[in-house]
């Protein structure tokens, strides 16, 4: 929060991958900082051999079903961890998975607490050799993420009053996927986003315009996962969030309607 100040931030949103745990400690401390915070989640699916990654903003993060939801995925990312530490020792490649989630913490752990831990094996030369070599999507040692359907994840937030976006769209691959994912309730698309060039964000505007939809954006920080904090790297109009929180209060409005 404090270096989201430093960056002159007016708001920004939290949204780990599986996990709500940081968004109270940084909300008190964006109300002592004068920094907003929005309350998200980011959840990961595979189709077609393509991961997606969605993000739901404004969610109600304290709902108790998502919280026991939340449990079981994280029970689901231990387990594929330690498939992924087994496939890496028969690469030869000896990881501690104490290590990693000592690393990770309390929150949720990930590919990225994987590669860090493999870095200080001194069996690679860097993160990026990590995932292009060994744990990247569908390389050797990755382990598939088969808990959730687009549709499923798209509900899950819907469910808890939060807007659907589709993370990165460039990883996709497969712009034709896009308009499937609308028909399963996706609301929003990240324009803006670190690895999006101009053409790419115009890309994406032009597909958001097209089937009236929200743009978003962001820097995708992961601390100090990436090899450095991006958090600022990506500033978006304040604009965007007033259209996010106007998107959720009809979502939790018509619920409230359907019940």
């Amino acid at each position: 929060m404090a270096f989201a100040k430093e960056k002159d931030l007016a708001a920004i949103a939290i949204c780990d991958h599986d996990c709500v745990d940081g968004i109270q400690p940084c909300h008190d401390l964006g109300v002592l900082s004068g920094v907003e915070v929005v309350p998200g989640i980011e959840l990961t699916v595979e189709k077609d051999d393509t991961e997606i990654h969605f993000l739901g903003y404004c969610i109600d993060w304290q709902n108790q079903w998502l919280q026991k939801k939340l449990k079981d995925l994280q029970q689901f990312r231990i387990n594929r961890i330690n498939a992924m530490i087994a496939k890496l020792k028969e690469q030869g490649i000896e990881v501690s998975p104490q290590a990693v989630f000592q690393l990770s913490g309390r929150g949720s752990v990930g590919r990225l607490h994987l590669a860090r831990v493999m870095l200080q094996t001194g069996k690679i030369a860097s993160m990026d050799e990590a995932f292009r070599k060994y744990i990247g999507f569908l390389k050797p040692c990755y382990v598939k993420n088969i808990h959730f359907s687009p549709r499923e994840a798209i509900e899950t937030i819907l469910k808890v009053g939060g807007v659907p976006v589709l993370a990165h769209p460039r990883t996709l691959r497969n712009d034709g996927m896009i308009p499937d994912l609308i028909d399963c309730g996706l609301r929003g698309i990240e324009a803006y986003h670190t690895d999006h060039d101009a053409a790419l964000t115009k890309r994406y505007e032009a597909m958001a315009k097209r089937y009236n939809i929200l743009v978003t954006g962001g820097s995708d920080c992961h601390g100090l996962g990436k090899g450095r904090v991006l958090m600022g790297g990506v500033k978006v109009p304040y604009e965007i969030l007033e259209r996010l929180r106007e998107a959720a209060l009809f979502i939790k409005g018509s619920q409230a309607a359907g019940r």
